[in-house]
């Protein structure tokens, strides 16, 4: 079968990124999780202090930035002028910056440049917000995978835990809720399905069966074809 370009986009913590880590491996296909590229960018603009409102200073930030993915066993890699951020990007104030400046046209553009250039061969599998919408609208497979707010911010929530943190649930949900309204209202790819997507609710699922289910939607696929 032809290696194809397979998009899983849905909110935050909807499960989209391990189970696209999860059937990457299981195909021997790469992964590109797209949403780490948008919070380096996030984290840039957070070290440097701009308006991500300004279009000069946004211009001038995106100019000499370099964001560089590299692809581990254990996922990507995202590397921001040479150095390794894959942690420094999952801060919880990292999250809304990221979705804020997601919305910014220059940023966006350079962005989805090179997640196109990245996934251009085939055999990748995307997730983000708009994979399947504006960055592969030709995609061979589209998932769009959802799951209540509540749901996905205890998700959040025990991923913090675990990597140390100590969050509080009301703020994690909070957050998640804000970042829910940014990403499905802003004017530019806003979070939506595509027509021809698959939609699953991942809340009754654990991420071995969700990945089961992908992949098996991937086989239909591939008998159809």
């Amino acid at each position: 079968m032809k290696r194809i370009i397979i998009a899983i986009d849905g909110p935050a913590a909807s499960g989209k990124s391990t189970a696209a880590k999860l059937l990457a491996r299981k195909l021997g296909y790469v992964y590109l999780d797209t949403g780490a590229m948008y919070r380096a960018c996030a984290l840039a603009a957070k070290r440097a202090r701009i308006d991500i409102t300004d279009p000069l200073a946004l211009a001038a930030l995106m100019s000499r930035i370099k964001i560089r993915i590299s692809f581990a066993e254990e996922g990507n890699i995202i590397e921001l002028n040479g150095e390794d951020v894959s942690s420094a990007i999952r801060e919880p104030d990292i999250s809304l910056l990221a979705s804020a400046i997601s919305a910014q046209r220059l940023v966006r553009e350079k962005m989805v440049e090179l997640q196109r250039e990245m996934g251009r061969h085939g055999g990748v599998v995307l997730d983000g917000r708009d994979i399947g919408t504006v960055v592969f609208p030709d995609a061979g497979l589209k998932f769009f995978l959802v799951a209540p707010p509540e749901v996905r911010a205890r998700r959040r929530y025990l991923e913090l835990l675990q990597k140390g943190l100590k969050p509080l649930y009301a703020e994690v949900l909070q957050e998640m809720i804000a970042r829910d309204e940014a990403d499905s209202s802003r004017e530019l790819a806003p979070l939506v399905p595509a027509e021809d997507a698959i939609h699953i609710d991942t809340k009754d699922y654990g991420i071995e069966e969700l990945t089961e289910l992908l992949h098996r939607h991937f086989l239909k696929r591939a008998e159809g074809q």
